[in-house]
């Protein structure tokens, strides 16, 4: 029973930190939000050391707690993992999957991924972690996320090729080359840019083809919505990721580069030989062998 409660007051902890806010660990644990806080203060009680900064509504973990974070998220993932086990045994009726994924992946596949797996497992539960690619292949080695979407080579990582996503350039509808059935490569360098990422760490940057131009950047965003509202507007045009464009809201035109450039997304997990029976299920879906 003691040993049950700790887990408790661990997996309290690790939920708490990664929201920020001690509500919405008590609705994601089905706990009350005093009772988020009590077992959080017998931990602190417990070590002697204060692991949440509390302030206002919002709460972040302390320079102590963020130490003590990676080994209390270890210690959760393989007490899910055990969980996970113990419902192949009962014929999977239950289990958790973890997936850490980039936005785009999160809004246009897994919808349909998730809903014709829960054809087969109606009972599997998932939580979703929204990251960058650095943040996705961490999560998935320190056990955080149990796979990840992510761009391919991975380094560390067991992974699957599932698909090239094209690089595209979207202009407004009245842009002077948006009669072109191809944009040239060298005239990218002739508009002003709303550049997706972070700064010269974006992923349109280190694109080779491209690295080599002299881009008028004029406004730098990770946010790919409003990257199309500016370029909607005329305020300038951009190279985003097509799978970002379907059911595109926008009027905008959208056209493949002279000579096409691709990235690889596809599924990582940390080790394919240690995976939970559930997780095991779900890439087998994916046609992961």
């Amino acid at each position: 029973m003691e040993a049950d409660y700790n887990l408790q007051k661990y997996l309290s902890f690790v939920t708490t930190a990664e929201h920020g806010s001690f509500t919405r660990a008590a609705e994601i644990l089905n706990y009350s939000q005093s009772s988020i806080s009590r077992m959080i203060g017998d931990l602190e009680r417990e070590w002697g050391l204060t692991l949440l900064e509390r302030k206002g509504q919002s709460v972040k973990p302390t320079s102590d707690g963020m130490k003590l974070l990676p080994y209390a998220e270890r210690l959760v993932a393989e007490f899910q993992t055990l969980q996970n086990e113990v419902s192949q045994l009962n014929g999977l009726g239950s289990g958790l999957i973890r997936i850490a994924t980039f936005s785009s992946v999160a809004a246009q596949w897994l919808p349909n991924i998730i809903k014709e797996f829960k054809k087969h497992y109606p009972n599997i539960e998932y939580e979703l972690l929204i990251g960058d690619y650095p943040e996705i292949e961490q999560w998935v080695l320190e056990g955080r996320a149990d796979c990840g979407f992510n761009i391919l080579p991975s380094k560390g990582c067991d992974s699957i090729f599932m698909e090239d996503d094209e690089f595209v350039v979207v202009i407004p509808l009245d842009h002077p080359l948006a009669g072109e059935e191809r944009f040239p490569l060298k005239a990218l360098k002739d508009y002003p840019f709303m550049l997706l990422g972070k700064g010269e760490k974006s992923e349109i940057r280190n694109i080779p083809e491209i690295r080599v131009l002299d881009l008028d950047v004029k406004l730098t965003t990770l946010d790919d919505y409003a990257i199309m509202s500016m370029v909607e507007s005329g305020l300038g045009i951009s190279i985003l990721p097509r799978l970002i464009l379907k059911r595109n809201p926008y009027k905008i035109a959208i056209k493949s580069l002279e000579e096409p450039v691709y990235r690889k997304i596809g599924l990582t997990v940390r080790d394919k030989n240690t995976m939970s029976f559930a997780m095991r299920k779900f890439v087998e879906y994916l046609g992961y062998r």
